[in-house]
């Protein structure tokens, strides 16, 4: 066996998670706000939501930013890592368009 590091293995351990993918989805067009990502989460509940912000924010692919405002703001966005990242999920939403979805529900898509 090698000591070799497999980065497909890296980057599934980084991008294998469904909720992971949905949030970079969700800030593929721009910044969002807390609430606007837990809106369009399809479900995500908001305490696995935050723990997949953090996550996201501490391996570099999403940064947080808090507006000193009444109310306060506080928006995600993706940095460059996270950019980066978009042409897998674009190749995820293609297979998953070819194979995995019945003909009439890929039309939607």
């Amino acid at each position: 066996m090698s000591d070799e590091i497999c980065p497909i293995a890296e980057a599934a351990k980084l991008l294998g998670d469904k909720w992971t993918l949905i949030c970079l989805r969700n800030l593929a067009e721009e910044p969002q706000r807390f609430k606007d990502l837990e809106r369009f989460g399809e479900g995500i509940s908001p305490s696995v939501l935050a723990a997949r912000l953090r996550e996201l924010e501490g391996c570099g692919m999403i940064t947080r930013t808090s507006y000193n405002e009444i109310p306060p703001r506080v928006e995600y966005e993706l940095t460059e890592k996270g950019r980066d990242a978009l042409p897998i999920l674009e190749a995820l939403r293609l297979y998953g368009s070819r194979w995995l979805l019945s003909p009439a529900t890929a039309a939607v898509q």
